[in-house]
């Protein structure tokens, strides 16, 4: 009896990684045939119908048309189905909260913004639970079951572990971020720094997709850096890899919020465009944002007043954007990437700040990395990490062997 049991257990867990796969290709590539399902994984079509019908039965996948033959009937395609499962996404940054149900076909279908910033304490916490109960409730209301959680944040983090080591009150034991998320939603929960979710959505949706060696610079109230590597993301042995933004560039400079003098986080990110930006109206620059409200200067007035023509906004973000350049050319002789994305409030600049990176990285790189490098702005603006937390929940649902 025991031997039948462990027969069929084996029996069940080839089973279940056949469907894992099918759920994998389905995701990655989108419609399959029965036929070129049974050619990807290696089985026969009898064995792929038996599964997709099974799939199917779980919601899991549905039928969607028919593809093209040469001869006879058409075949018909296959699909994951967007009724059923959902992940719930998090991007919690120092400006808001950004609450998201992805289905399985990639889509948006809630989305609840809070205004609450990212803060080290057990009372921001305590806030972002309510809204997190809103989501859970509207999961309910439509009938949607919660898969996984992702959590896109800044800092420091171990995704191994759960562990944000830049915000350690988010970690603390009986009453952490992924404890909250995992007693509200009945769900693995999986927390990826912000830019490496960013880079992950441009590999899958954006202009990393059929790139193996790309780099995605996040130019926001710090620096982040995330490179793709041979296909795969680069983490690191704690999944810290990419810290760009505190690489030293000035020996005798500003004294860093990390504690160092001179990271290039005090020199090019958001936070020290506008500290120029206001040093720069303090000595007198003429400039339209000299007529502003002087404690409401933001990127978004800087980069609007350079579009229009300004001369001291458009200094601004020449010198932010040779700074970061510089700073890059220490990663392109690192890595050797074939594209860089910019994305982050900064991208918003578009060319006002693409062009000095580019002008800074033919200075200081060697210029045969410079030939088949190129230097993009994001397509996808947010969504490329809103979507990057979904993929990475995804795939570490499947690797981790718990869907279906």
């Amino acid at each position: 009896m025991m031997q039948d049991n462990a027969v069929f257990s084996v029996i069940d867990a080839k089973k279940n990684k056949l469907k894992r796969n099918i759920i994998n290709e389905l995701y990655r590539s989108g419609p399959r045939t029965l036929s070129q399902l049974a050619t990807i994984l290696h089985t026969s079509i009898p064995s792929v119908t038996a599964l997709v019908e099974e799939l199917n039965i779980g919601q899991w996948t549905h039928g969607v048309g028919t593809g093209a033959a040469q001869f006879g009937r058409k075949p018909s395609l296959f699909a994951l189905d967007p009724s059923r499962y959902v992940t719930v996404v998090a991007d919690i940054n120092r400006h808001d909260v950004k609450l998201i149900i992805f289905n399985l076909a990639n889509q948006v279908i809630y989305r609840l913004d809070v205004d609450l910033h990212l803060d080290d304490s057990e009372t921001f916490l305590s806030i972002l639970r309510e809204p997190l109960e809103q989501i859970v409730r509207e999961a309910e209301v439509r009938n949607l079951h919660v898969i996984g959680v992702g959590v896109a944040l800044p800092g420091l983090i171990d995704p191994a572990r759960g562990l944000n080591y830049t915000y350690p009150h988010l970690n603390r034991p009986n009453h952490s971020l992924t404890d909250l998320l995992q007693e509200l939603f009945n769900a693995p929960t999986y927390l990826l720094n912000d830019t490496k979710a960013t880079i992950l959505g441009e590999h899958r949706f954006g202009l990393a997709k059929g790139k193996n060696h790309v780099l995605s610079i996040n130019i926001d109230w710090g620096i982040g850096l995330a490179a793709i590597l041979n296909g795969e993301l680069l983490q690191g042995a704690s999944g810290f890899a990419g810290e760009l933004g505190h690489i030293q560039i000035q020996e005798s400079g500003q004294l860093c919020y990390c504690g160092k003098v001179g990271c290039l986080d005090t020199m090019a990110s958001a936070y020290a465009l506008i500290q120029r930006v206001k040093a720069g109206l303090l000595e007198g620059r003429v400039s339209k944002l000299a007529e502003e409200d002087f404690e409401k200067i933001d990127v978004e007035m800087v980069i609007d007043q350079a579009n229009a023509g300004d001369a001291f906004a458009i200094d601004m973000l020449t010198e932010i954007g040779s700074e970061l350049g510089r700073g890059l050319s220490i990663a392109v002789h690192l890595f050797n990437p074939e594209r860089i994305i910019i994305n982050g409030v900064l991208a918003k600049a578009d060319k006002l700040i693409r062009r000095p990176i580019e002008q800074a990285i033919d200075k200081y790189c060697l210029a045969d990395y410079r030939n088949n490098l190129s230097i993009e702005i994001s397509q996808l603006g947010e969504m490329a990490k809103l979507a990057g937390a979904h993929a990475f929940v995804m795939q570490s649902l499947l690797d981790q062997e718990q869907i279906p």
